[in-house]
């Protein structure tokens, strides 16, 4: 009676454009379900960036390899999928957290089934927390541990230093903004970590934050994220 009940006050609706949905059990609308746009089977086996590659590795994992094993997105950065993102970390809307983990529980099931079960997200900022009310990598990391019966522990790497938003720099400076931002706990010494975070762009934050925890004894540390930007052309 209390799931009906809230359903009538607060009606499921769309994740991306908020419309009501004629039930539960939807992440989308009907326009919106029709433009998600999924991560395609052809990409670089490290960080998933879209396209044919050699030896299935792109140029930037050849000429860097990345300090994490493996990363993965189930849809591209791209129309609903991205306005979802957007509302939920920009627009005040962390209710966002579980269905958004949900859909990424459902999209993630075979790369999940192999991957690490410490759920550590990329952490905001204490200011930019404090600015914005909640963290949203820490909400979704929270909400997926819960679905998925794994851990999701706080604390186990922390950003030190303020950077800018990444969103306008060019990769060089993407790669100098996040240099040494992150500081991982003792508690990960030995450890597999599942980093998740909501975007892979260039996949600079990541590395930035897979080296804080290698640093600190992480043994394995592979990358989840809802969206994977397209970058390499």
């Amino acid at each position: 009676m209390l799931s009906a009940l809230l359903d009538v006050l607060y009606p499921p609706s769309c994740i991306a454009c908020a419309r009501v949905l004629p039930g539960p059990g939807a992440f989308f609308c009907e326009t919106c379900d029709t433009a998600v746009e999924r991560l395609p089977p052809g990409c670089c086996r490290t960080c998933a960036e879209p396209g044919a590659f050699p030896g299935a590795s792109c140029p930037r994992c050849r000429a860097h390899p990345p300090p994490f094993s493996r990363a993965w997105a189930p849809f591209a950065h791209e129309g609903p999928v991205a306005r979802a993102i957007h509302r939920f970390k920009y627009e005040d809307h962390p209710e966002l957290a579980a269905p958004l983990a949900e859909l990424l529980a459902d999209e993630a099931r075979s790369f999940l089934s192999r991957a690490p079960t410490r759920v550590v997200a990329l952490p905001l900022h204490t200011r930019r927390y404090h600015s914005r009310k909640y963290d949203q990598a820490q909400l979704l990391a929270g909400s997926l541990a819960k679905s998925l019966g794994r851990q999701a522990p706080v604390g186990w790497l922390t950003r030190t230093r303020e950077t800018q938003r990444q969103v306008g720099l060019t990769e060089a400076e993407r790669s100098d903004n996040v240099a040494d931002a992150f500081t991982a706990s003792p508690d990960v010494r030995g450890r597999e970590v599942l980093l998740l975070d909501d975007v892979f762009t260039t996949g600079a934050t990541a590395r930035a934050a897979a080296t804080a925890l290698h640093e600190a004894g992480a043994v394995h540390v592979e990358v989840l994220t809802l969206a994977r930007a397209f970058t390499l052309t």
